[in-house]
């Protein structure tokens, strides 16, 4: 479950002189309210309700709904000291290989998981919140969490994941059910076509193969297609964090190649709800010690080097901005936004109080920035993180939830080579001793020590995020 930030070529970091207006269509939203996690306790009368009518699509699929609390992360958490603090909390399931559709050891499976939400709905709007990853080649940018599948099993990915997903999701027991599945469309890989490929300094071969044979978009149309037909499923597609896509070069690049995927394999724009953003990420969701437009002795904020010419210094900022572009570019107006809350919360002793000191554009930013790490492009086990905002809908302008996508306490990737027995691979980014490479600005990786493989259960994470928690607990 690596996340790759990569930073754009030296010439997305000249200064330009154009000006991006942020706009939010639709009006504003209701003020923001708590998320409602799915009870535990569930009666036979609950499962009769399940088998009812779905109710018509919902502009927000979080609005006045439960959210499903999956029983085998909350188990992991609430046995860690002090996790039953969160252990009731909705987070992501990711249906990250083939076997995990039909639920493996110690894991149950789609059908499970949809049985178990329905008991939980208590008869009541409730959310599933599922995380699609498994498309060819993927994770071109990384090793930590590559896949099973190779970079022309297109067909593969099609007839034995996305098929299988679809045929359960439109079984009439869930699809004619209180039930809201919000899909969350394959992590890191159409924005990986715009930053990692064409002879940029962050580009690797495995992304330019994906960017030639085109199955990256043609597998992330067939799954809005397929599941989109599906009448209670709510697409979301991956578009980075602001660290990524921030930049001139990539804003409306990675807006053209969301809209050329959401129109490949059958697919049309209005089988896309919206997006998420930061997911299993750590950019902070909103720094309040310096804005964008800040100057520092005639020097603007843009030019320090943690901004380094970016347009965006957070993630509400970026996520209300990229919405917008995406309808720009053709999408619905009513297309929402996720934000992935569960690891940037940047709490503890270590959260600044105020802004930094003046004396340089640099002492300013750093002094001043929630976001802890070494250099934006680290990813991977990050020390110092904490976690976020607590999942909730409607929290802002343009925003349908902060989610916890990512489930705390799982590793993003091994800290060491080792035994690899999930055909996960060991990325550098993940290795503490590590100095870096260009996606980092050759700094540090910032990671924790002692991390095991990517997905598997990593106690000293999770009570570092307990620990360093914003809000705190």
């Amino acid at each position: 479950m690596s996340r790759i930030t990569s930073p754009p070529p030296p010439a997305a970091r000249r200064p330009r002189t154009r000006t991006r207006a942020v706009a939010l269509a639709g009006g504003a939203l209701l003020a923001a309210t708590a998320l409602t996690v799915g009870s535990l306790a569930g009666t036979a009368s609950a499962q009769a309700d399940g088998a009812t009518k779905a109710a018509a699509k919902v502009d927000n699929p979080y609005a006045g709904a439960k959210v499903y609390v999956n029983p085998d992360w909350s188990a992991k958490a609430a046995a860690e000291p002090g996790g039953s603090k969160i252990s009731n909390q909705p987070t992501g399931v990711w249906l990250d290989r083939i076997a995990a559709i039909n639920g493996t050891s110690g894991a149950r499976g789609l059908r499970a998981h949809l049985d178990t939400a329905l008991t939980q709905s208590g008869g009541s709007p409730t959310v599933v919140q599922l995380v699609i990853y498994n498309l060819p080649g993927r994770d071109c940018a990384a090793l930590a969490s590559n896949g099973e599948l190779g970079p022309t099993e297109i067909d593969k990915y099609k007839t034995q994941y996305i098929d299988p997903i679809a045929s359960i999701l439109g079984e009439s027991k869930y699809a004619n059910s209180n039930l809201r599945i919000v899909t969350t469309i394959e992590i890191d890989s159409l924005p990986n076509l715009v930053t990692n490929t064409n002879g940029r300094p962050t580009a690797t071969p495995q992304c330019d193969t994906m960017k030639a044979n085109g199955n990256y978009v043609k597998g992330v149309g067939y799954a809005l297609n397929k599941l989109g037909a599906v009448g209670n499923v709510y697409n979301y597609v991956d578009a980075g964090h602001h660290g990524w896509i921030g930049w001139d070069d990539n804003f409306n690049a990675t807006a053209q190649v969301l809209k050329q995927a959401a129109t490949a394999e059958g697919s049309t724009v209005d089988k896309v709800a919206g997006i998420i953003v930061n997911t299993a990420n750590y950019s902070a969701l909103k720094e309040n010690n310096f804005t964008i437009n800040d100057n520092v002795a005639g020097t603007s904020v843009r030019q320090s080097k943690w901004v380094d010419w970016n347009r965006y210094v957070d993630e509400l900022s970026f996520a209300q901005a990229f919405r917008q572009e995406l309808v720009n570019v053709g999408f619905p107006s009513s297309i929402g936004a996720l934000i992935d809350t569960s690891r940037n919360g940047w709490g503890g002793s270590a959260r600044p109080s105020g802004p930094g000191a003046t004396s340089t554009v640099d002492t300013y930013v750093n002094g001043g920035r929630y976001d802890r790490r070494i250099h934006i492009g680290n990813w991977c086990n990050q020390s110092g993180a904490g976690l976020g905002e607590r999942p909730k809908a409607s929290p802002a302008a343009g925003i349908d939830a902060y989610v916890w996508m990512k489930p705390p306490g799982e590793s993003d990737g091994s800290s060491s080579q080792i035994a690899n027995d999930e055909g996960k691979g060991f990325d550098r980014m993940c290795d503490p001793t590590y100095t870096g490479n260009a996606r980092n600005g050759n700094n540090m990786s910032g990671a924790l020590a002692n991390a095991p493989l990517s997905g598997h259960w990593f106690s000293a994470q999770f009570q570092q995020l307990l620990r360093n928690a914003y809000p705190a607990l």
